[in-house]
């Protein structure tokens, strides 16, 4: 496996624990990381080049990671913990849709 892979598997599971402590501590809710998330992810996949220049596999690559956080940021509030990265992952590509070329 490549090592950026593993070094962005241990950050986006920081960033989820981070997003965890914040919630915890009262600073945002989960519905507030929940919304902005779900802008980035409408920002990464209206933009122009994402758009007409990637294929819906690499369109899906760049929406990963942001997918993942707010899968992990919602499964928090049920007080189960974050699952681990592996579910996290097969989560993402469970609740997908397809992609407006396959419609």
């Amino acid at each position: 496996m490549n090592t950026a892979n593993l070094q962005l598997e241990g950050l986006l599971m920081a960033i989820a624990g981070l997003n965890q402590t914040l919630v915890a501590k009262g600073v945002v809710t989960v519905e507030e990381i929940d919304r902005s998330l779900a802008r980035s992810e409408q920002t990464v996949l209206g933009d122009d080049r994402v758009v007409e220049d990637l294929s819906p596999a690499n369109r899906d690559a760049i929406a990963f990671p942001i997918r993942l956080l707010r899968l992990a940021n919602n499964m928090s509030d049920d007080g189960a913990g974050t699952p681990a990265f592996a579910e996290l992952t097969r989560m993402v590509g469970e609740t997908k849709g397809p992609d407006n070329d396959q419609l």
